[in-house]
């Protein structure tokens, strides 16, 4: 499987693709961060992250997009920005027809190191040592682009499995209330 993870920003969006072969080994393919200033309009500020999202799908051609799911954050600014630029690498990523599969920081921490409360330090090393990397990546937005892309290598087979089952329960429950219903008919 190829995951595109994305860490969504505005001044610095972190892209990753990771190879995962359904087990626990995972490579990394690209580690890039899209850059723009802080002081551009946010429009043109949302195209860097859209022109780099397209790049990375039509070059590394992922099986599916990964995002960091937006928390509240103390500034709202902040979390404007950041929510803007989820929306932009889904519109994206839904363009290539490619599904996107939101991860919350905490599910990608415990995934990556066992700790939904781990520090930037410690996501960045676990990425680096699992990755084989020669060097951490800089910034930690590209370390949690990986553990994005890592952490939806890891859980993205289960994910699919519950939502086949949910799928195929909901069917069940469908014809049980149907059978129920025309039992019901002809007790009438």
């Amino acid at each position: 499987m190829r995951v595109l993870g994305v860490d969504p920003g505005l001044t610095r969006c972190g892209l990753g693709v990771v190879d995962g072969d359904g087990g626990r080994q995972v490579r990394c393919v690209l580690v890039d961060v899209a850059r723009s200033p802080a002081g551009a309009e946010v429009a043109a500020r949302l195209l860097v992250v859209a022109e780099a999202v397209e790049k990375a799908i039509r070059i590394y051609r992922p099986e599916v997009v990964a995002v960091e799911r937006v928390f509240s954050q103390a500034n709202v600014s902040t979390v404007m920005g950041t929510a803007q630029a989820s929306g932009v690498v889904a519109l994206v990523a839904a363009r290539a027809g490619l599904p996107v599969v939101f991860h919350t920081p905490s599910e990608v921490k415990a995934a990556v190191t066992g700790s939904g409360r781990a520090g930037k330090q410690q996501v960045t090393a676990m990425v680096t040592r699992l990755l084989g990397l020669a060097e951490k990546p800089s910034p930690a937005d590209a370390a949690d682009a990986l553990a994005l892309a890592i952490c939806h290598c890891w859980r993205g087979p289960m994910i699919d499995r519950l939502a086949a089952a949910k799928a195929t329960s909901n069917q069940l429950a469908k014809a049980h209330r149907a059978r129920l219903a025309a039992a019901a008919k002809e007790e009438r």
